[in-house]
């Protein structure tokens, strides 16, 4: 009988293994097929949010910008502000500019990697007000890939934009800004869960100095 019972039991002990080795099988095939998917999930998100559009090149822009005549009747405003996501420091070189539509005009973005080890990062562009986007045309920007920076080094970046003159005559004021975020390969914007979004007074921002520009 004892023999009997200890078979039974050796029996129940190596199917709950062979099931249990099934489940573990099974859920490591499975994290391994969410690895690849990761990829195009993370190109559905920025589709989603927007953030390819915004940090996509603009092929047309230079064109756009060689053909367009300045509006001197008119004067739009163009503020500037920088946010971080990481140990970075950021801002740009002054806080607003005096701009008219259909000028072409250049400013500077400075960069620096305060840690002791090289770091990646990609900015992601937000306009207020939100329409003012598809009239803002930039012909060169930091913004259109990742840019990975040395240990303590500091960069500065040009950023080349032209006005759309057919900007809605209501939009005085359009305010720029970048929140730049330390990545982790492609999926390290997707980790923070803040694509697209560039909220103000975070750390490391440079504070308003009441910057005018003419």
């Amino acid at each position: 009988m004892t023999t009997a019972r200890t078979a039974t039991a050796d029996a129940r002990t190596r199917r709950l293994n062979v099931r249990t080795f099934g489940k573990l099988a099974l859920a490591a095939v499975a994290m391994f097929g969410f690895g690849y998917a990761m990829i195009p999930i993370y190109k559905s998100i920025c589709e989603v949010t927007g953030a390819n559009s915004l940090t996509k090149r603009d092929e047309d822009a230079a064109a756009f910008a060689r053909n367009t005549q300045v509006d001197a009747s008119r004067t739009v405003t163009v503020e500037f502000d920088a946010n971080v996501r990481g140990t970075w420091l950021f801002k740009p070189e002054r806080r607003t500019l005096d701009v008219h539509p259909g000028e072409l005009v250049t400013v500077t973005y400075e960069l620096a990697n305060t840690r002791g080890q090289p770091v990646t990062g990609h900015a992601i562009p937000s306009y207020a007000p939100s329409r003012a986007a598809q009239y803002f045309r930039k012909i060169e920007c930091f913004c259109f890939s990742q840019q990975t920076l040395a240990a303590n080094e500091t960069r500065r970046f040009p950023v080349v934009f032209v006005l759309d003159p057919n900007m809605p005559k209501d939009v005085n004021t359009i305010t720029l800004s970048y929140t730049f975020f330390e990545v982790a390969g492609q999926l390290g914007a997707v980790r923070q869960g803040q694509l697209g979004v560039a909220p103000q007074g975070q750390l490391g921002v440079v504070p308003p100095a009441g910057e005018r520009g003419g």
